[in-house]
């Protein structure tokens, strides 16, 4: 079955940038990841060919190389793709095989051993659980060593044995006119071996695809766009090379009550008129509890408050950010007749004094409102 066009799987254009790339990739991460669609293979399958995709036009190189030659000038069959893989591609080696001769380069023989590819989780968290820290169990698909031949592709009681076609080299030697041209072996497949009896259970792969649970501890004050990298959790190397890693992504939510802003928190406090006016004492919600805040008479809307070492312990150190509390003052609605006939009571003795006195940024706007046209009219 032939794949299918990496911008087609991620849902964007040729002309796509890095940042609308990680964008979409996320997007179609979340949407396929197992964790969301569990026991459904096909969303398994499409998770699989998301991160193949984004694997490949995330690298500069690599995307320069699918852009021109399609699937085969990345050649993720041969150890990239996967869930997340970052295994290298093969772009280099087509040219490498074709004029390695003549300008000097190949020749030796090409050891099989790969290391496996890294891999890439994506991980929700709550504000409380950023800012606080958490240990976390993900399970992820991977590609493991098989255990019943140890990794090696053969069945048990046999091994692999040298190629006879190109004598282990991985390579194969043809001569075109005076040109000597070097190419990948296709029998072993540049490995230098060859199976002859395949494992029943990796059917000759020597890796099998697994699910496995691990458990991430997520330091206190990480924040979206954070890794974490578990070293050696990735995929299995191949003929005993070493494993890739994990690299965990975190993503924290939007919360109800705070905004976060680096180190430090934001949240509005709506106040009554009376408290703005008085003044007053409020009780604010902090992640660590609840704290007073003194509130002064005539207090005007959008008046910002400071409560110092409230807000986050950066995960890199320094010192601790603050909680801004922004007081929104609330209009009083659903008002009785007799709250009504007060406030309009209130509203007299105001005028009786000069409204100046009371309400001065609303006298010196209209001041300002008068002056323009004024000056419109000369």
């Amino acid at each position: 079955m032939s794949k299918r066009d990496y911008y087609e799987v991620l849902g964007v254009s040729r002309e796509v940038s890095e940042k609308d790339l990680k964008k979409a990739y996320r997007s179609k991460a979340m949407k396929y990841h197992p964790d969301r669609n569990p026991n459904d293979h096909t969303a398994e399958e499409k998770f699989k060919e998301v991160n193949e995709a984004y694997e490949v036009l995330s690298d500069a190189q690599k995307r320069g190389a699918y852009d021109r030659y399609g699937h085969a000038g990345v050649d993720a069959s041969q150890g990239g793709g996967g869930f997340g893989g970052a295994g290298a591609g093969s772009f280099s080696d087509i040219f490498g095989d074709v004029f390695g001769d003549i300008f000097g380069g190949g020749g030796g023989q090409r050891s099989s051993v790969q290391r496996g590819s890294d891999l890439r989780y994506p991980l929700e968290l709550s504000l409380e659980e950023a800012v606080k820290g958490v240990t976390k169990k993900i399970r992820i698909p991977t590609q493991v060593e098989c255990n019943t031949c140890s990794g090696s592709g053969a069945a048990k009681g046999s091994k692999p044995e040298t190629c006879t076609t190109c004598g282990g080299v991985g390579q194969v030697r043809m001569q075109q006119g005076f040109f000597s041209v070097q190419q990948t072996c296709p029998n072993c497949h540049g490995s230098g071996k060859q199976i002859k009896d395949p494992c029943r259970s990796c059917h000759g792969a020597g890796r099998v695809q697994e699910y496995k649970t691990l458990s991430v501890k997520v330091p206190p004050g990480v924040d979206t766009g954070d890794r974490i990298r578990l070293a050696g959790e990735g995929e299995a190397g191949v003929n005993g090379g070493p494993s890739g890693d994990l690299y965990v992504q975190v993503a924290v939510q939007e919360h109800s009550i705070f905004h976060r802003d680096g180190k430090h928190l934001y949240c509005e406090v709506p106040i009554t008129f009376v408290d703005a006016a008085l003044g007053g004492e409020l009780e604010v919600p902090t992640l660590d509890g609840r704290v007073k805040l003194k509130v002064p008479p005539e207090t005007q809307t959008g008046k910002l408050f400071r409560l110092r070492g409230k807000g986050v312990a950066p995960v890199r150190g320094g010192s601790q950010g603050d909680l801004m509390c922004r007081v929104i003052v609330e209009t009083p609605v659903n008002m009785t007749r007799e709250q009504k006939e007060l406030l309009e009571a209130l509203q007299r003795s105001f005028e009786a004094e000069g409204t100046g006195k009371q309400s001065p940024r609303k006298t010196s706007w209209f001041e300002g409102v008068k002056s323009f046209f004024d000056d419109m009219k000369s």
